[in-house]
């Protein structure tokens, strides 16, 4: 039977250069004041043995633990991933971080967390504690919560905020919600749509409001009312039946409907199917998020495609580069982009239909 092969390790590439563990520590993390002689004494044994460092022979340093930690909200993580019903949001999340990780040598370790538990400073800490990463990244509702934020500003923790612009420590970063969804009602108004409607999404996100925002200064430049057409979803299928039920069932109905994520839209377009309309010649739909499933429906939608890997490859790379200096007087933002598709048109009885 073969012989497993043994792995090399620091300990191997220090007796064979004939130095002490810590010159080769020091020579892995680039640190000043290492004579080049000696630099190369040991680069050269690393190359001969075919070493590769480890996160623990980086960590020797004491300086860094080569880590990055990206925080989710636990609840509706794991609805999503028990439901499975396409949200990538996760996906994207990983794929951004850990490529933007890997070029400088860092890992990306994914965490849940509960924000609505009571002892969500001490659920972090011991987390904190275990891992002792270099930097943190919040996503929402994490990124609002005043108890995660001043307990990672208090342990002086480099760390970015996604999906924020309230004042306070640590770098805010958004993907212009407000502007992704002016530009998809603009979309719409440019169709010749007069009467849009808005599911937002749930108020604990403030994120949905920004949507909102979007949505209302657009109509309002067009010189078109708001009222009435605005009402709101908890993100879930079922939310989004009941929002687009009460926008249909309303004095003027809306001939188009943009909704603050993809299960929402879905569940508009099942809703104007149901009571035979037909997508777009009777309801135009525009969805955020712009996940997998979005291509499999009929008719595919158009959908705000949200930057997420782009935002979480920024973050990464201003907690490895800046780190304790990241200091930054407005949000940082990545901008979204409408992408076009099946499900609109213009409406019925509209010039040039």
């Amino acid at each position: 039977m073969a012989r497993r092969r043994q792995a090399v390790t620091i300990k191997h590439v220090a007796a064979d250069a004939g130095v002490s563990l810590q010159t080769v520590s020091r020579v892995i993390n680039n640190e000043p004041n290492v004579r080049p002689a000696m630099q190369a004494r040991v680069q050269a044994s690393i190359d001969k043995l075919g070493y590769v460092p480890s996160i623990a022979a980086q960590r020797m340093s004491g300086s860094r633990s080569y880590l990055i930690l990206a925080i989710n909200d636990r609840e509706r993580t794991i609805a999503d991933w028990q439901t499975r019903q396409g949200s990538d949001w996760v996906d994207q999340m990983l794929l951004g971080g850990m490529l933007k990780c890997a070029e400088y040598g860092y890992r990306m370790i994914f965490e849940l967390v509960d924000t609505h538990n009571d002892h969500v400073e001490r659920e972090l800490g011991a987390t904190i504690a275990a891992l002792q990463p270099d930097g943190v990244i919040l996503t929402p509702p994490h990124s609002e919560n005043p108890l995660i934020t001043g307990f990672l500003a208090k342990q002086k923790i480099p760390f970015a905020r996604i999906g924020s612009i309230t004042p306070g420590p640590g770098v805010a970063m958004t993907m212009d919600d407000e502007g992704s969804a002016r530009r998809a009602t603009e979309h719409l108004i440019a169709l010749g749509h007069r009467r849009i409607g808005f599911i937002a999404g749930s108020d604990e996100y403030d994120l949905s409001n920004w949507r909102i925002n979007g949505w209302r200064e657009a109509m309002e430049a067009a010189g078109l009312s708001p009222d009435e057409l605005c009402t709101r979803g908890d993100f879930s299928y079922q939310s989004g039946v009941t929002a687009a039920n009460l926008l249909l069932d309303g004095k003027t109905p809306p001939t188009a409907i943009i909704a603050s994520n993809d299960q929402m839209t879905l569940a508009a377009l099942d809703t104007a199917i149901q009571r035979g309309l037909k997508v777009p010649d009777d309801l135009s739909l525009i969805s955020f998020d712009n996940t997998p499933v979005v291509r499999f429906t009929v008719p595919q939608l158009t959908a705000v495609d949200q930057p997420i890997a782009a935002t979480f490859s920024k973050a990464v790379e201003l907690l490895i580069v800046n780190g304790d200096d990241m200091v930054h007087d407005q949000p940082v933002v990545t901008e979204g982009r409408l992408i076009e598709r099946h499900s609109t048109k213009r409406p019925r009885g509209s010039a040039g239909h």
